[in-house]
């Protein structure tokens, strides 16, 4: 772990976007494809068994993986040559039959970004549960108001805690509901329209979903409006929480007063300082999430039924925006416990 990881990353979203996390998800669509491609009477049965004992006994050979990586830009063909080795003749031809690498994939990263938003939610709603118990603590108490960065009119607290709650209450609802939308099976094959099942697709791709514990839809390889979808509601809920930093930065000034914080960040000159930290960390994940949120949106753009440019783009963006989003919600935590209304 880096310096820099401790204050702006988190290791509880890294750890499910990590390699091995990865591989492991991707050894699972691979699996859920033998069997429903079995039970859809695409391959046999004794084939989708074998699969399944390769994949339960698998080492991987992460050296050749990642050199493959570079060379063929996507981890999944020297997988399947590792994994044919450990499959008797018969067999190996029955694995990843009729699908693409994409496929594979886009899946895997649907499989781990359920467990993201699970945690997601989680946080989302302590945060809701610490902001409710302050206002019920101190919602009545008297707090001057800024318009533009001027002294205005007196209000409550209430008021400005139901200003930090309700985009949050929003973002929740958000999530929760595209999900139905986000967490589906990628089943397309090489051109991204089944017809290399020979009418199998369709039921191979419903056996998947069940197996998964995912939704069912049309294959999505060069649709991506609901990734950059998640990225656009990533992006606001760090912005919502960045707005919250923001006022408790100005709140906690020495000319303002209204708020102390206990346990900020010391100076290595002026020990009577008392920095908040968590506040800016938020106000700075909020402005590089809302960068990477423009640089996913780019990755809309396919050219034809599949893109390596615009994938890659998204490789890239998506993870670090989870990791931001999550590093925001924990150092927006840290920061409630820390506030003492004054």
């Amino acid at each position: 772990m880096t310096l820099l990881a401790t204050l702006a990353g988190d290791t509880e979203i890294e750890a499910l976007l990590s390699d091995s996390a990865e591989l492991d998800a991707l050894l699972a669509v691979e699996r859920a494809l033998a069997e429903a491609s079995a039970e859809a009477g695409w391959i046999r049965a004794e084939s989708a068994a074998a699969i399944a004992a390769a994949i339960a006994d698998f080492v991987p050979d992460w050296p050749e993986l990642v050199a493959a990586m570079a060379r063929d830009g996507v981890v999944v063909p020297a997988l399947l040559r590792q994994l044919r080795q450990q499959l008797a003749e018969p067999h190996r031809d029955a694995l990843h039959r009729g699908a693409t690498s994409q496929d594979i994939v886009d899946t895997a990263l649907v499989l781990r970004l359920a467990r993201i938003l699970d945690r997601l939610d989680s946080r989302l709603e302590g945060l809701l549960g610490r902001l409710g118990q302050l206002a019920r603590e101190s919602g009545d108490r008297p707090l001057i108001a800024h318009t533009r960065m001027q002294v205005a009119l007196p209000t409550t607290w209430g008021a400005k805690l139901s200003s930090w709650s309700e985009p949050l209450v929003r973002h929740q609802s958000a999530l929760r509901a595209m999900r139905p939308q986000l967490l589906t099976v990628q089943l397309g094959g090489p051109v991204g329209d089944r017809a290399s099942f020979n009418g199998s697709g369709d039921a191979i791709a419903a056996g998947m979903d069940r197996r998964l514990g995912l939704g069912t839809a049309s294959p999505w390889h060069a649709t991506r409006d609901p990734i950059v979808g998640l990225g656009g509601r990533l992006a606001l809920i760090s912005g919502s929480l960045g707005k919250l930093g923001s006022d408790v930065a100005l709140l906690t000034q020495n000319e303002v007063a209204a708020l102390r914080l206990e346990g900020g960040g010391g100076s290595s000159a002026m020990a009577h300082k008392s920095n908040p930290v968590n506040a800016e960390v938020l106000v700075a994940l909020a402005r590089f999430n809302a960068g990477l949120a423009g640089t996913l949106q780019q990755a809309m753009v396919h050219e034809y039924e599949r893109s390596g440019a615009a994938w890659t783009l998204e490789w890239l963006t998506l993870p670090q925006m989870l990791v931001t989003t999550g590093a925001s919600l924990r150092r927006a935590e840290t920061l409630l416990d820390q506030l003492r209304i004054a």
